[in-house]
């Protein structure tokens, strides 16, 4: 159980870059809703009126309207996506809105890149990270939890954010974790390595905290992992390499 919470808040980011990826994507539809493309302008031609037929010729049938356009005979349309190929081009639309938005532009150096991803971020974990904190004082105030106690889990939490960020990087440079493409594998494993680092954390509470007051501040509904995924220093990642081409 202690592994799972810890996972959870380790993908907080993931999480969070999804919510970004979906947000694109239903903007756009909500926009082809609003404003639907009009249909193809056509002019309906009825056929030359038929002479009346002669007494001595019996009556032909004649041939019912046909409609034309300007430029003749209205093309026959073509047979809609299937909903699983509208699915997988929606999928793939939005691999590339994401590539295009946290991926490294053409000619765009790494200060460049942390220039324009680094206050998207920030803003982005602005107010979970504030509520967190709030969360964590009256957490710890109910597991009557010392000033030095709390200074020394902030301790502690210094190198395992720097081990985080050592190990994401290492992640993104490997092309493990890239912006340009779907590998859920490579996720997988990354989220795996994360979890035991993390773990680790939890054993580093657990000689700060007493059981006790681990639970306390569990039962009062905070929880420790979620509290580092979030108060990580994401910033300070370092950018993507350029996508090949």
């Amino acid at each position: 159980m202690a592994r799972a919470t810890w996972l959870l808040g380790a993908t907080t980011l993931v999480g969070a870059s999804l919510a970004v990826w979906f947000y694109v994507d239903n903007r756009a539809l909500r926009a082809a809703l609003a404003h639907p493309a009009p249909p193809a302008p056509s002019v309906v031609v009825a056929a030359p009126a038929l002479p009346p037929p002669s007494p001595a010729v019996p009556a032909t049938r004649t041939t019912a309207p046909v409609a034309h356009t300007a430029a003749g005979p209205v093309p026959s349309l073509p047979a809609p996506p299937s909903e699983t190929e509208a699915r997988m081009d929606r999928r793939a639309r939005r691999t590339e809105e994401f590539a295009a938005m946290f991926g490294r532009l053409d000619g765009e150096s790494e200060a460049d890149y942390k220039a324009r991803i680094q206050p998207m971020i920030s803003a982005g974990l602005m107010v979970p990270r504030v509520k967190l904190e709030e969360q964590r004082k009256i957490a710890q105030d109910k597991a009557h939890v010392t000033p030095e106690q709390s200074a020394r889990l902030d301790q502690a939490f210094d190198k395992v954010y720097g081990d985080v960020l050592d190990f994401t990087n290492k992640a993104i440079g490997d092309g493990q974790l890239s912006p340009y493409e779907r590998n859920v594998s490579g996720w997988l494993e990354y989220a795996g390595g994360l979890g035991g680092i993390l773990n680790d954390a939890n054993g580093q509470i657990g000689k700060i905290l007493d059981p006790a007051q681990i639970r306390t501040m569990s039962d009062a509904g905070f929880e420790w992992g979620e509290y580092l995924g979030v108060k990580a220093p994401w910033e300070k990642l370092a950018a993507p390499p350029p996508r090949r081409k």
